[in-house]
């Protein structure tokens, strides 16, 4: 759909400024307000009515279109624009006075010439619509990393989105109080040309601007825009970490509990991991696994305790759906099945939708997410391979207890990994935490759909980061060791790849819930109770330290999973030139030394 004009909702709701605005605030809306020059303003305060307002208000627009209640109350589908279905990274910038603050693997552009560029866009782009004022918090209320944003918008969807995907309305008025301390957050979905696509981040001016996108990464600006590249960029001046990262929590059949992060880049298996359900035989012995968050983390070292805590700054879900079924992530099928959105997925006759693997037999016939008739052998996918859902943290069925805790969860693992079909084995712990960067900065996947460009080439992605990384990467990379100087207990750093193949192109792991028996190994090595035998690339399992039961495996397919050949290593290790020549003189020295280390042992 391109851009179209959004009546206001209905003026029963509650449609007034706060009472004794921030001074700071009422500025800069105003400014905001002169530049784009909409019809109307409207001051969203996060209700659940007026939620409900919107999804009506996005009917009658034709912004969304009602699914069936009785299957999924409460759930709506929206097709985006199809020049519009991904992260825009090559038109993603950081603008900064000066390009060292930015780095080699980000776009820069000068602060000064981007607001040139951008002003002559935002000009008028609101006339004849509504803009939206969406305040609202990063992170548990009262968390010492909370952060404030307000987002002018005139999408209704990101409105929407919004108050699902974050803390949204009067509490972050009550937060942000008399502090000139927000993110400033502008955007318009313009015409949605990428010819005139523009992501600007100013870190320094704690500022976004999103002009002529409507997707949700591109759009959403309290999501990748502020609570990674922009946390991640005050994180390094404030001491702490914004990551890409899932945050888990796994409870043992004691009672002991275990908080795990784990960075995967975008169509990995992140959010089936997140939440993950174990075989029957663990639950049957009491594990239970729990979700804290499915894609973004800020962490900090705790002063009395010296540990890395963490929390997830996000209050809803914005995953991925193909593949998603009862089979792969049962938890994902229940958190969506109500109070949704589902975004370029196919719709079915009786208003229920489908994608690519939701079911084993496709529909007879449906309208695909471009909104033409699909029949299953027309030849096209009836759902985008980057289709979504955005959905409230409080559906999930294994939501963690503590995940509105503001004291956040401390962290005893972070686990490192990618799509690799070859090369790279199951699972390995690093020797320590500067191998454990090394590990997490070397970090390769498969390419697929989350964002544009080609799929199936090996991209370096430092720490799941390469797109997220507000600023220089050699300072992020310093950031990492230097914040291990702060830690008196570290957390173990771990590699996995669920996805490697045998010779035949089969998957070697079955993956999904039996990940789980990689997880007790690893949560065993945390506690200090489990072997593993030193390797080239690290500490790994024995073939007796994992557990094989009831899986059609036998010891020599797994000692084939955890192989490590090394011809095949060494030309991993020339490949990661890609990164190293990026940073040529600029890579720190601890990088040097483990690659130098890591040669020598194989």
């Amino acid at each position: 759909m391109t851009a179209t004009t959004v009546r206001p909702p209905p003026t029963k709701l509650n449609n007034t400024k706060p009472d004794d605005l921030n001074p700071a605030v009422q500025h800069w809306i105003d400014q905001c307000i002169q530049l784009c020059k909409p019809d109307q303003v409207y001051w969203c305060n996060g209700s659940a009515p007026e939620r409900q307002e919107m999804f009506t208000q996005g009917v009658k627009d034709g912004v969304f279109i009602q699914l069936n209640q009785q299957k999924l109350p409460g759930c709506y589908l929206h097709r985006s624009n199809q020049n519009d279905v991904a992260r825009s990274e090559h038109l993603t910038f950081i603008c900064t006075p000066s390009e060292d603050v930015v780095g080699p693997t980000n776009n820069w552009m000068n602060d000064k010439a981007a607001y040139t560029k951008l002003r002559p866009l935002f000009d008028g782009c609101m006339r004849g619509r509504t803009m939206y004022v969406c305040s609202f918090v990063m992170g548990p209320i009262g968390s010492p990393l909370a952060k404030v944003g307000i987002e002018l918008t005139d999408s209704l969807y990101v409105a929407v989105s919004m108050s699902i995907m974050t803390r949204m309305g009067d509490v972050a008025w009550k937060q942000l109080g008399d502090s000139d301390e927000f993110t400033r957050c502008l955007h318009s979905v313009g015409d949605c040309n990428p010819e005139r696509r523009y992501i600007c981040h100013f870190p320094i001016d704690n500022t976004i601007w999103s002009f002529g996108s409507g997707y949700g990464g591109n759009a959403l600006l309290g999501k990748k825009c502020l609570a990674l590249r922009i946390a991640s960029y005050l994180g390094h001046q404030q001491e702490w970490m914004a990551e890409h990262m899932l945050l888990m929590g796994a409870t043992a059949p004691d009672g002991e509990k275990t908080y795990v992060a784990a960075a995967f880049p975008s169509a990995c298996g992140k959010t089936n991991f997140a939440m993950l359900i174990p075989p029957q035989k663990y639950r049957e012995a009491g594990w239970k696994i729990t979700t804290v968050g499915d894609d973004i983390v800020w962490m900090w070292v705790d002063e009395k305790s010296g540990r890395l805590r963490a929390i997830n700054p996000e209050a809803g879900y914005f995953g991925v759906v193909p593949g998603t079924n009862y089979h792969t992530n049962p938890n994902a099928m229940v958190t969506m099945a109500k109070n949704s959105i589902y975004t370029n997925v196919a719709l079915l006759p009786d208003g229920d939708v489908w994608w690519e693997g939701k079911t084993e037999q496709p529909p007879k016939e449906c309208i695909d997410w471009t909104g033409q008739k699909w029949t299953p052998d027309c030849g096209r996918k009836a759902a985008h391979p980057n289709s979504r859902f955005t959905a409230p943290v409080i559906n999930n069925p294994a939501l963690d207890p503590a995940a509105n805790d503001p004291a956040g969860v401390p962290v005893s693992a972070i686990i490192f990994g990618g799509r690799r079909s070859r090369a790279i084995p199951l699972v390995y712990q690093a020797f320590n935490w500067v191998h454990g960067v090394y590990l997490g900065a070397a970090l390769g996947s498969e390419t697929t759909a989350a964002a544009t460009g080609q799929t199936g080439v090996v991209r370096r992605d430092p720490m799941a980061m390469l797109p997220f990384i507000g600023y220089n990467i050699r300072d992020y990379l310093v950031h990492w060791f230097r914040m291990r100087k702060k830690m008196k207990d570290c957390p173990r750093i771990f590699h996995v790849n669920w996805f490697r193949k045998d010779d035949q192109g089969r998957f070697m792991w079955p993956g999904f819930g039996e990940n789980m028996r990689v997880l007790k190994w690893i949560i065993d090595r945390c506690h200090g109770r489990a072997y593993a035998i030193e390797t080239p690339l690290g500490w790994m399992p024995r073939v007796q330290d994992i557990d094989l039961e009831g899986l059609n495996i036998t010891h020599e397919d797994f000692l084939a999973m955890q192989t490590i050949d090394n011809a095949e290593f060494k030309a991993e290790i020339l490949s990661q030139e890609e990164l190293f020549l990026k940073l040529a003189g600029d890579l720190p020295k601890e990088m040097v030394f483990q690659r130098e280390l890591l040669i020598s042992r194989l």
